[in-house]
């Protein structure tokens, strides 16, 4: 791939990738890493679409899946030098480069999805839609992710003993790893791209995610043994570089914005329908489902939510909290 085979520099300074006018027709490149079936390729499609209509075919987008250039990461750095123009990532990578965002990694900092999107859709998410700026990275919108789980190769996960010893893929978060520290298991950070060969070859002896990314990627065909313990809910999020954005006139500005919080409720619609498919497809495919005591799971990682978090995040917390319908008592 482009990406490694040259410098990021370089590339950025042969290919424009970022924003692109022709003939009064502006294109901005979109990189991810999922995969074209996936409910945030849909929403992005969706988003295209609505830009197209807005602008009256003046703005578009061209968009590049599956990591065609580059991991979240790396998509994130490229954004960061203007080299391409929006991506995707979860909040957990973005806490590498923005440590507020940390706080979506807490485990159970969430207590069901009209909890988090009472988060996600008020003034918390809208504060924190702006946090990256100083990272030349801008929000534009929250996109659901479901919840995460445990899905395992040879033993279905029943409590935090199950996990002990166990080699657990993570994402490249520094609050991910601690968690699985707390649960007794080994944290390891891998691609999602390398992930598969990963689990064959034993690498890891499971991984934790959403239903529809683990249906999607095929990982039930070496993890059969799935555990709905669900402890944490880390958004996605849908970045544009800053110099892309600033390059944009205030009406380009405008219609960008109104085509994401569109493809919000899309993506959320579609998020839905794609976990019952991924259900009904799991079943199918003969997967071991588990539903363990989440209580268990809990009193073992909360600690976390007060371990190494500075003054800003113990606020967040807080006004998390305090949006819950029971919040968690004696908090402080």
């Amino acid at each position: 791939m482009l990406y490694r085979i040259l410098p990021f520099f370089f590339f950025a300074f042969l290919f424009n990738f970022g924003c692109q006018g022709k003939e009064d027709v502006k294109t901005i490149t979109v990189a991810h890493g999922l995969d074209v079936n996936h409910s945030v390729h849909q929403a992005l499609i969706f988003l295209g679409r609505e830009l197209e209509r807005e602008s009256g075919g003046k703005f578009k987008v061209k968009i590049f899946p599956n990591q065609q250039l580059g991991t979240e990461r790396e998509c994130l750095e490229l954004l960061q030098i203007g080299s391409i123009g929006i991506t995707k990532v979860s909040t957990a990578i973005l806490e590498n480069f923005a440590p507020k965002f940390k706080v979506f990694s807490l485990p159970y900092i969430f207590n069901d999805r009209g909890h988090q999107f009472r988060v996600l859709d008020g003034p918390i998410g809208h504060e924190l839609l702006s946090e990256a700026e100083k990272f030349q990275l801008k929000g534009l919108c929250f996109y659901d992710a479901g919840a995460r789980s445990f899905y395992t190769k040879s033993t279905g996960i029943l409590g935090p003993d199950n996990l002990r010893g166990l080699k657990i893929r993570t994402q490249e978060s520094t609050t991910a790893i601690s968690m699985m520290q707390f649960l007794g298991s080994s944290a390891t950070p891998i691609s999602w791209g390398e992930l598969y060969t990963a689990l064959q070859q034993g690498i890891v002896d499971g991984a934790e995610n959403n239903l529809p990314s683990y249906f999607l990627s095929r990982h039930f065909e070496v993890c059969p043994h799935y555990s709905f313990n669900e402890h944490a809910m880390v958004p996605d999020m849908l970045l544009i570089s800053l110099r892309v954005w600033e390059s944009l006139n205030t009406q380009e500005q405008q219609w960008l914005k109104e085509a994401a919080n569109a493809s919000v409720a899309f993506q959320r619609k579609t998020w839905a329908k794609n976990e019952q498919v991924a259900l009904t497809g799991l079943r199918t495919a003969g997967v071991s489902f588990y539903y363990p005591d989440k209580d268990l799971f809990f009193q073992k990682v909360a600690p976390i939510w007060k371990e190494n978090l500075d003054e800003d995040l113990n606020l967040l917390v807080k006004k998390i909290n305090d949006l819950r319908e029971v919040p968690i008592a004696n908090y402080d």
